[in-house]
């Protein structure tokens, strides 16, 4: 793998934000630690924006969009597909911008996520 190239994260963000967000930091820890370098739009874009508000929503994917087109490569992260990844997805083929899909496994969620499951299975 070439290192340090410039790689686009694509990962749900809305639904579970705070889920959602913690995933797109371990799979941009996960893509670091492949010795490239990692660009989450989506943990950018909303500390600034109001993804609840359309035409903010449409701001935020559409500078996105523009950060994907310098990308030598997108990783589709997860097995969850958003509209927003599907959209992210047709662009990145458009300019032929090669994807890859990159498992939860992979990333190593699972392990992330134990602690979470089982503190709560304990409390409950």
């Amino acid at each position: 793998m070439e290192r340090n190239k410039l790689v686009y994260i694509a990962s749900p963000y809305s639904g579970d934000v705070e889920r959602n967000v913690a995933f797109a930091k371990a799979a941009c820890r996960y893509a670091m630690n492949q010795g490239v370098t990692p660009i989450a739009s989506h943990l950018l874009y909303p500390q600034m924006l109001d993804d609840g508000v359309p035409e903010e929503r449409k701001l935020g994917t559409d500078m996105g969009l523009r950060i994907l087109k310098v990308c030598e490569e997108v990783w589709v992260c997860g097995s969850e597909l958003s509209s927003g990844m599907e959209q992210e997805i047709r662009a990145a083929r458009q300019l032929q911008i090669p994807l890859r899909q990159v498992s939860e496994q992979e990333i190593g969620w699972e392990l992330c996520e134990a602690p979470i499951q089982k503190g709560m299975e304990m409390g409950g």
